[in-house]
């Protein structure tokens, strides 16, 4: 599915919960109230739209929240969207806490790769950022799904209070077979109440230690990150640099949040509700929401406008977008 632009729209993340089991700092610190129930999409409602996407060209899922792994059946829908017929690449992000006991289920359906939340190794560090002390379960469940031969990558965001934790996050592509990702912190929701360092920042330091490090040029997902690595290194080092090295003109996705409506930019509070077709009378909804999602990739903008925020019109937090 080309866009105005002329971008292959070809991946949706699917959030599947506003709920989450973290406080994090810069993206839900306080409890706000949840989506009632019945305004978030049921698995059947989100598969049909998942068909629809498939047929329009959408073939790249991300399951995402939210915490995904808080909502009942979050596996059971996986397993469901992973047989359809079309699928290429469907790939989960989670903060981990939860993530344990379903490792050997994402295994069985032959994930492509589990994205872990992690911004720092030190555990009062840690319970700061997340509000929980949370770190030996993260961890553990890191392990485990390396040892379990699922891709694993690991999300670090790059916030001034965890520039201690740039090297030993780091050092962990040294000595496990992940990739990690270094994220700028994106002024969404609470992100634009916190400062943080830039890629190139982060870059500078690790080439201290790891002068070797060189761009690799095969692809190595489905997002704009943009992935070196060392000689000294099993896995590699990436980094989503949305603020500084602007990558809208290669942007692949739209954004479907737990209640319905498809976001073609993370910025703009535009887009299409898709949950009142899914809920409708119409005989052929799937066609409707072909042309519904169709729109959405028509309104995708030429890029966002972080570098203004004054232009924003999106004031919802990440959580409930869809991180």
């Amino acid at each position: 599915m080309i866009d105005g632009w002329g971008r292959n729209i070809n991946y949706l993340r699917i959030s599947l919960t506003d709920r989450c089991n973290m406080r994090c700092q810069y993206c839900m610190p306080t409890t706000i109230p949840s989506v009632g129930h019945d305004e978030i999409l049921r698995y059947e409602e989100l598969l049909q739209i998942c068909r629809a996407a498939l047929q329009v060209g959408i073939n790249r899922f991300k399951i995402t929240g939210g915490e995904p792994l808080v909502r009942k059946g979050a596996i059971s829908f996986m397993q469901s969207l992973r047989q359809l017929s079309g699928v290429q690449s469907m790939t989960l992000t989670t903060n981990g806490m939860a993530l344990g006991p379903y490792i050997p289920a994402l295994q069985d359906m032959a994930i492509d790769a589990v994205n872990i939340s992690l911004d720092s190794l030190d555990a009062v560090l840690f319970q700061q950022i997340s509000g929980v002390d949370g770190l030996s379960c993260v961890w553990q469940a890191i392990r485990q799904t390396v040892r379990s031969g699922i891709r694993t990558k690991i999300n670090a965001v790059m916030l001034d209070m965890t520039r201690s934790q740039l090297l030993p996050l780091a050092k962990l592509a040294e000595i496990m077979p992940v990739d990690v990702r270094f994220i700028e912190i994106m002024p969404i929701g609470y992100g634009a109440t916190q400062t943080g360092y830039t890629a190139d920042q982060a870059l500078a330091v690790l080439r201290s230690v790891y002068p070797d490090l060189q761009i690799v040029s095969q692809h190595c997902g489905n997002g704009p990150a943009v992935y070196y690595q060392s000689k000294c290194m099993q896995g590699c080092i990436g980094f989503i640099a949305a603020n500084t090295h602007k990558f809208c003109h290669q942007c692949n996705r739209m954004r479907l949040t737990s209640t319905g409506f498809l976001k073609p930019c993370l910025c703009y509070d535009g887009g299409v509700d898709l949950k009142t077709i899914v809920r409708s009378d119409q005989t052929d909804s799937l066609v409707a929401l072909r042309q519904a999602i169709c729109r959405a990739a028509a309104q995708k903008p030429a890029g966002h406008c972080f570098d203004d925020i004054r232009e924003m019109t999106e004031n919802k937090t990440m959580n409930q977008i869809g991180g």
